[in-house]
This record gives structure tokens, sequence and C-alpha cells, in this order.
């Protein structure tokens, strides 16, 4: 079932089949007179995307007005990596938003290192700008990233490209839409499901990272038959699956969970899947220092080739 709260912990012997659904969590009866009770998980999944949607919008605000300057700053953190004021003050809007609106629930960002020593599988995380060196250098692919994981699991998520005015969310029951228009704080507008593709393996589109393409991801493309081959930065990769304008995503190289976590809430909620690279084993969150393997990102019917 997709989008439910994933705590079946309750059995009760009944006989009629349906399914219940609630404000925020499934009830769901099967036949053979078996009740699967999920315990409430306590997040109301309307507010979670009325609030992550706005908070990504504000976000996008703000990274847009500093990247119409030509003299923005950018510094480099203690990992070498760049990080420029659009980061931060995106961060500072979102995290504050968050931490008013559900205080209770732990908070992940890559712009606040002291979150990242915290022991948690159901959290929210963010990366208040994905795709930093598209930014710098003014290429247009960086997202907003806001994504809520349960039990490890990424079930909701938010990918917003302002300068190309995309927006990918995952909706209140876990499926996922593509929204256009022009985007108003106060409620959604005008939007669409969105649905992985149906693979030919013999004709593969593939998408893989703009900035950190090399030679070991070539490699691994190449055990694919690939009718069409192309480049996206930030977490606009796994939306170009969830659109299916893309079949696969394989990533041979570094990535942290903020990273992927709201593409990969986006891309189950269109009906795919993100696996672990070595093992083809689904990709868990919560984990040390939250710091990913190598994985793939891929349509349903795409026959997985090992490394």
């Amino acid at each position: 079932l997709r989008g439910h709260c994933p705590k079946v912990t309750e059995f009760l012997p009944f006989a009629l089949p349906f399914i219940i659904r609630n404000q925020t969590c499934f009830s769901i009866i099967r036949t053979g007179g078996i009740i699967y009770r999920e315990r409430p998980c306590g997040m109301d999944f309307e507010k979670l995307t009325t609030v992550m949607r706005r908070l990504a919008l504000e976000a996008g605000d703000k990274i847009m007005e500093i990247y119409a300057d030509p003299d923005f700053e950018v510094r480099s953190k203690s990992d070498e990596s760049p990080v420029t004021e659009a980061d931060e003050a995106a961060d500072a809007i979102i995290s504050a938003g968050l931490r008013a609106a559900f205080p209770d629930v732990a908070l992940v960002t890559e712009e606040q290192s002291a979150s990242h020593g915290q022991s948690v599988s159901t959290f929210l995380i963010v990366d208040p700008l994905d795709g930093t060196k598209e930014f710098i250098k003014r290429r247009g692919d960086f997202t907003v990233n806001i994504a809520y994981v349960v039990d490890g699991t990424p079930i909701r998520g938010v990918v917003y490209a302002p300068s190309k005015d995309r927006l990918f969310i995952t909706t209140a029951d876990g499926t996922s839409v593509e929204e256009t228009g022009d985007f108003p704080k106060a409620a959604m507008g005008p939007n669409a499901p969105i649905n992985v593709s149906t693979p030919d393996n013999d004709a593969l589109l593939v998408v893989a990272s703009k900035s950190h393409r090399d030679q070991a991801t070539d490699d691994y493309i190449n055990k694919y038959n690939v009718k069409d081959s192309k480049s996206a930065g930030s977490s606009l990769k796994f939306c170009l699956i969830a659109t299916g304008e893309a079949d696969i995503y394989p990533r041979v190289g570094r990535t942290m969970e903020w990273d992927t976590a709201a593409g990969h809430a986006v891309l189950t909620g269109a009906g795919g899947h993100v696996v672990r690279f070595d093992n083809h084993e689904t990709l868990h969150y919560g984990k040390d220092d939250f710091a990913n393997p190598f994985f793939i990102a891929y349509a349903p019917g795409v026959d997985l080739q090992k490394p």
C-alpha cells in the first residue's frame, strides 16, 4: 500500500476485507479474517505536505534572490565542498519553519553539523540547496529538498527546482504529483499525478550526475542497452525517473541522505525504487553519519545489472 505509516502492530480477527484511511495512517483488513491495524505514527500528513511545500517555495524565493546577485558569497566547508549564502539563508527558513510546525520530530539538515550526530530512524531531513556547484556555475540544476523518514524509509518529500519552475511533491496519501502554474504559497495549484515509465531494456533512458559523472559511472551504464543518456544535477535525477523521462539513475559516488531522501520519496510515490548498488537491497536511512552507499534509482522493469 503506497504511502502508509509502516508500523503494523496489531492483528484483529474480523472477516470483511476493506481498507480504512484516516488522516495520518492506514488500517488494512485483509481477506482470511485478519485485520492488519497500524499504530498511528502521530504525523498529520495534510499538515506536513502543506508545510513542506510552503517552506520549499519560500526557500526557493530566497535562493533566486541571491542567484540574481552577480557577487554572492562562496566559501568552502571543512570537507572542501562549497557553501553559499543561499544555502545558509534557505536553511534558516526551512529549519525554523519545520521546528515550529513539528517540534517533537528530529530534524537533520546539511547546513547544521550539530544535527549530524543524532541516532534516529524517524526524522525530517533537509538539503536547503542541493546542487550548490550547479548554483555557483549558474546552470540551474539545483533544488530544495525536504523529506520525512519513518523507520528508515523516506515516505514524504518535496523537490523544488526554482530556476526551472518545477515542483514535485508527495501528497498526503503518499502519491507523487508535479505541480504547475504560479506556485501560490497558500495552497497547491494545478497538479497532475506522475508515474514511472515502462522501461524497454533494449532502449533504456539513462540519467546521471552532471557534476560527478566519472569513468566508473560510464562503465556501469555500458552494461545496459542505452537509447539515450542525459546529465542532470541535484535530486532532479530522481524526479526525471518519477515522471518517466528516464528509466535508471546509477550513482557510483559519495552522497548523503539529505541529497537523496526527498527525491527517493517522490520516486517511491510515482512507483519507482532506490536500491544499494552492491546488493540491490532497498536503500535505508538513519545510517551512521547519514552517509549513503552507492545506489541505483530505477523504474520497475529495468533488468538491473550487477556491478
